[in-house]
């Protein structure tokens, strides 16, 4: 008779292991969903979802979008905060670079905001260092691009 060999543990860089996010990610998208509709909304520019759950243990989504002022990046910021703690209860365990203002970074958990001015944007190119992330097309999470 031959051992059987214990089966081998599922890599978790290939697939991400359920026990880390128990309840899958949905709680995630509504979150991302929310803050790209705030963006949109204040006329953000590319604004773009990235799924990075095989890329970390720590957070499940990037929201990423680009703001043409100061100013502007400051209301998305503080609206993004309103919708998501008044409108859903959650709670943002940080804020980066407000004062700043070229790359605010808003930590929602599972679900990081950045807010970048144009230039920063294309320097630090997240979707590039993120690469192996999938980008989430806006419209399946129900958000409406603008034309």
């Amino acid at each position: 008779m031959t051992e059987q060999q214990p089966a081998k543990p599922a890599d978790p860089m290939v697939a991400p292991s359920r026990a880390i996010r128990p309840r899958g990610t949905e709680d995630s998208r509504k979150l991302a969903a929310a803050a790209a509709t705030v963006a949109i909304d204040n006329k953000a520019q590319e604004v773009t979802v990235l799924d990075v759950c095989g890329q970390s243990a720590e957070f499940d989504l990037f929201v990423i979008a680009t703001g043409q002022s100061r100013r502007q990046l400051h209301a998305i910021s503080e609206q993004i905060d309103d919708a998501l703690e008044k409108g859903l209860g959650e709670k943002r365990y940080g804020r980066e670079g407000y004062e700043e203002s070229h790359w605010i970074v808003l930590d929602y958990g599972n679900v990081v905001i950045h807010l970048f001015d144009e230039e920063t944007r294309e320097f630090y190119d997240l979707e590039s260092l993120w690469a192996d992330g999938t980008p989430i097309p806006l419209s399946d999470l129900g958000v409406t691009a603008p034309q």
